[in-house]
């Protein structure tokens, strides 16, 4: 079996997406966590390029491979039988879903609920399970909020259009639930794991919420 490190940052819906892909083929994997503090990039782009610095990254058999769907695609290359994560009919619609996942729906769950953070930085500690934090942990938590704002170029404005946007995308999600492309309980594909991924990670940020309370919505998320 191959032997597989994956590369991952703790609260990463897409690193989320790769994890639930390995459990779902039952295969056994090292996971490197990389910190929160900014280092990550440098280690990311030692193993994966330059460009490529986004967490996650998967090295199979001494290869490097990075992004979600890059890796999906490669697991579903060395364990085939292994629930398949673009199975037919129609894998090509199943890449072409996946591929919205992460270009187009993907990014709003960095810069929602991140931007969020930045008007109750003190929110920060639930987003690991915690509790609010203190005085001198909402200090720390406005410098790292500012910093991933910088980095993933948000802004209030990029917000309100986004905001705008989200029931649409929600839309197109249960268009493709009726096209038959993703929303199988029994047998999640790429696209399911993509797209819940960051619908679970949009359930955090309370203006957005109640938009996600339907069946096919909350079971992609969970």
């Amino acid at each position: 079996m191959a032997e597989i490190t994956l590369h991952v940052l703790p609260p990463s819906h897409p690193c989320a997406a790769v994890d639930a892909a390995l459990a779902l083929k039952g295969l056994e994997y090292e996971r490197v966590e990389l910190p929160m503090d900014g280092s990550h990039i440098a280690v990311m782009g030692e193993i994966y390029g330059e460009d490529r610095t986004r967490a996650p990254g998967a090295v199979i058999d001494g290869e490097p491979v990075h992004g979600s769907n890059a890796i999906m695609e490669r697991l579903d290359e060395i364990a085939p039988d292994r629930h398949p994560l673009f199975p037919g009919p129609d894998p090509d619609a199943v890449r072409e879903a996946a591929r919205w996942g992460d270009e187009v729906l993907q990014p709003l769950g960095r810069s929602l609920p991140w931007g969020a953070l930045a008007f109750r930085p003190d929110a920060l500690g639930l987003v690991g399970g915690g509790d609010l934090l203190d005085p001198a942990g909402t200090d720390f938590a406005m410098r790292f909020v500012r910093a991933l704002w910088k980095r993933h170029e948000i802004s209030c404005v990029r917000i309100a259009g986004e905001l705008t946007e989200l029931p649409a995308h929600l839309n197109h999600v249960r268009h493709l639930a009726a096209e038959g492309v993703i929303g199988d309980p029994d047998h999640p594909n790429a696209a399911d794991l993509q797209i819940g991924s960051t619908i679970a990670v949009l359930g955090m940020v309370g203006d957005v919420a109640d938009q996600l309370e339907d069946q096919l919505l909350t079971r992609l998320a969970s």
